[in-house]
C-alpha cells in the first residue's frame, strides 16, 4: 500500500504517495466508485453502490466486486486495508490520508478571521479545478446529483477564499486587486455588498443619544435565529437537506423529528429555549427532516431507513470525528440505528421520549385502527384552517401545554410539512424496529421520559434503556411528549442531559 497517501479529488482524480503517481484503473465507474466512498467518508450498502454506478441489464454485483478488486491494487497493502468491504456495506479507511479537498473545507471550517495568505493562495489555485473532472455520467442520475453537490460545495469554498484574499488585512494593493477581481466574477452580489459596506460611512457617534435612532431590542432566541448558519447537504438519492449550526465548543447533533423547521423553531415555545441552552456551550446542529421544514418536501423515499441516510449526510458534511447525538422522539430510534453502525464516532446518546418500534409493530388491532383513521384525516384535512385535525397531535403530544401554545403547534404543524407528507410520516414511524440494536450500542446513553406520557407510554422508553447495556434512565414529572419550556420537567430534563455529558467527559 502506498505510505503517507495523498488522494485529490480536485481536478482529475489522483493518488500519489512520495512523490509518486499511481495508476488508477481505467475504468470510468471503478474510479468513480473510488471517488464516491473517499469523498463521502462512510460505508455504503453494495446495493446502493450498485445502483449509483452500473446498469440493471448488466450484473451490477459482479462488476462492483471486479471494481473492488482493482482499487484494491492502489490503495491496498503493506497489511494495511484501505477498501474495508464485507458482505452488506463498503467503506474506504480514509486514517492518515491527505484528501485536498477535506483539507480545505476543515480549515475554512475550523478558523474565525482570516488564514494565512500562505495558505489561502495554493487554495485558490486548487479550487480553480474542477472537482472529479471527467467523472460526469460515470453512473446513474443520483451519482450526477451527488456530484453536482460536492461541485457546489467546491465552488462555496472558492469563494471564501477569494473573499479573504480580497479583504486580508496584510495583502499588498496590487495582488489584493486582482483577488477583488476574481472574487467578484465568482460571487458578484457578495463582492458588490462588500465594496459598498467599505464606501459608506461609519454613523456619526458624536451625534448626542437622542438624536440615534434606537435599535430594536431582540429576545434571545432571535438573536440565535441570526448568528445561526444554514446550509445544504445531498443525500445519494439526491435530496437536499437542510441543517443548521449555531454556537461553539464540542459538538452535540440532533437527529431530525416530528416536526422541526429550523427558521420557525426559534420563535417556538418548544424548542426555542431547549435550542438556546444547548447552543451556550456547545456547537449544536439541526437539520431538517426530508419531507420537511427547509429540506426538500418532494421525495420519493420517506422511511426510517432515509432518516438514517440523511443524518449520515449531515454528519459526513460537517466532518464530524466524534459527537453525541440528541434524539427525540422517532429521532432516539435514529440515533439508536446510527450508533450502531458508526460507533467509532457516537460518543454518547441523549434519548428523549424515545421507543425502540412503532404502532405497526407493537399496537393493538384496535389501536391500529385508529392510527389509520388518523392517518385519512390527516390527509384531508392537514393543511385547511381548521385545527381540529392537527389538533389530535398537539393534544397527544402536549396535553399539559396552555392555549396560546397549542394553537402556535397547530399552526407550526401546518407550516412546516404538507398533508401527504404528514400521513407518510405518521405511516413510516409505525414501520420502525430497531429492537434488535438495543444491545449493540457501545456510546453511554442517558433516556429521559415523561411519566404520563400519552403518545409514547412510559414502558416504551424504559424498553429502550433496559436494552441499551448500561444506559441511565430519568422518568420526568409530565404529560407532555414534547416538553414545553415553562414546566418543571423541562428544567430537570436539560440538567440532567448536561451533567451526563459533563460526567462522562463527552
Amino acid at each position: 500500500m502506498p505510505q503517507n497517501l495523498q488522494i485529490s479529488l480536485l481536478g482529475e482524480l489522483r493518488i500519489v504517495s512520495r512523490e509518486t503517481e499511481f495508476p488508477l484503473p481505467a475504468s470510468k465507474k471503478a474510479r468513480a466508485l473510488l471517488a464516491f466512498l473517499v469523498a463521502t467518508g462512510r460505508p455504503h450498502r453494495r446495493e446502493r453502490l450498485c445502483e449509483l454506478l452500473w446498469d440493471i441489464p448488466d450484473d451490477p454485483k459482479a462488476a462492483l466486486r471486479w471494481a473492488l478488486s482493482k482499487l484494491r491494487k492502489v490503495v491496498d497493502g503493506d497489511g494495511r486495508v484501505r477498501i474495508v468491504a464485507d458482505r452488506e456495506r463498503v467503506h474506504f479507511d480514509a486514517e492518515d490520508v491527505d484528501i485536498d479537498i477535506k483539507n480545505i473545507h476543515t480549515k475554512l471550517r475550523q478558523r474565525d478571521g482570516y488564514l494565512a495568505i500562505a495558505e489561502l493562495e495554493p487554495m485558490a489555485g486548487q479550487l480553480d479545478m474542477v472537482l472529479l473532472d471527467g467523472l460526469d455520467g460515470a453512473g446513474d442520475e443520483g451519482f450526477d446529483s451527488w456530484l453536482t453537490a460536492e461541485r457546489e460545495d467546491a465552488s462555496v469554498a472558492r469563494i471564501e477564499v477569494l473573499r479573504q484574499l480580497a479583504t486580508h488585512p496584510d495583502m499588498a494593493p496590487a495582488p489584493a486587486h486582482k483577488w477583488m477581481r476574481l472574487w467578484r466574477d465568482a460571487d458578484p452580489s457578495g463582492a458588490e455588498a462588500h465594496e459598498r459596506a467599505a464606501a459608506t460611512p461609519a454613523p456619526a457617534e458624536s451625534k448626542p443619544a437622542a438624536h440615534r435612532a434606537a435599535k430594536p431590542k431582540m429576545n434571545p432566541q432571535s438573536r440565535a435565529l441570526r448568528a445561526q448558519r444554514i446550509g445544504f447537504c445531498e443525500v445519494p438519492d439526491g435530496t437536499k437537506i437542510a441543517y443548521a449550526t449555531l454556537g461553539s465548543g464540542p459538538p452535540l447533533l440532533k437527529a431530525a423529528n416530528w416536526l422541526n423547521h429550523l427558521e420557525f423553531d426559534w420563535n417556538s415555545p418548544i424548542w426555542g429555549r431547549s435550542f438556546a441552552t444547548i447552543a451556550r456551550n456547545r456547537t449544536f446542529i439541526r437539520y431538517d427532516e426530508r419531507g420537511s421544514g427547509l429540506s426538500d418536501w418532494n421525495v420519493a423515499d420517506l422511511s426510517f431507513e432515509s432518516f438514517v441516510e440523511d443524518l449520515e449526510a449531515v454528519a459526513d458534511k460537517l466532518g464530524l470525528e466524534r459527537f453525541p447525538l440528541l434524539g427525540i422522539s422517532q429521532g432516539a430510534a435514529v440515533s439508536i440505528e446510527y450508533a450502531v453502525r458508526h460507533p467509532e464516532r457516537v460518543s454518547g446518546l441523549v434519548l428523549i421520549g424515545s421507543y425502540a418500534a412503532g404502532w405497526r409493530i407493537l399496537a393493538s388491532p384496535e389501536e391500529q385502527a385508529r392510527r389509520e383513521a388518523v392517518l385519512t384525516l390527516t390527509e384531508l384535512g392537514w393543511g385547511t384552517d381548521n385545527p381540529a385535525y392537527r389538533h389530535i397531535f398537539s393534544q397527544t403530544f402536549m396535553p399539559e401545554a396552555s392555549a396560546d401554545d397549542l394553537a402556535w403547534f397547530d399552526e407550526f404543524q401546518r407550516q412546516t410539512t404538507s398533508p401527504q407528507n404528514a400521513a407518510r410520516f405518521q405511516d413510516a414511524f409505525g414501520h420502525i424496529d430497531v429492537r434488535h440494536r438495543l444491545a449493540e450500542v457501545k456510546a453511554p446513553t442517558i433516556v429521559l421520559h415523561s411519566k404520563y406520557d400519552q403518545r409514547i407510554p412510559l414502558d416504551m422508553g424504559r424498553d429502550v434503556a433496559s436494552g441499551i447495556p448500561d444506559a441511565q434512565f430519568v422518568p420526568l414529572e409530565s404529560r407532555n411528549h414534547i416538553l414545553v419550556d415553562h414546566e418543571p420537567a423541562w428544567r430537570v430534563c436539560i440538567e440532567a442531559a448536561n451533567r451526563f455529558l459533563t460526567e462522562k467527559g463527552i
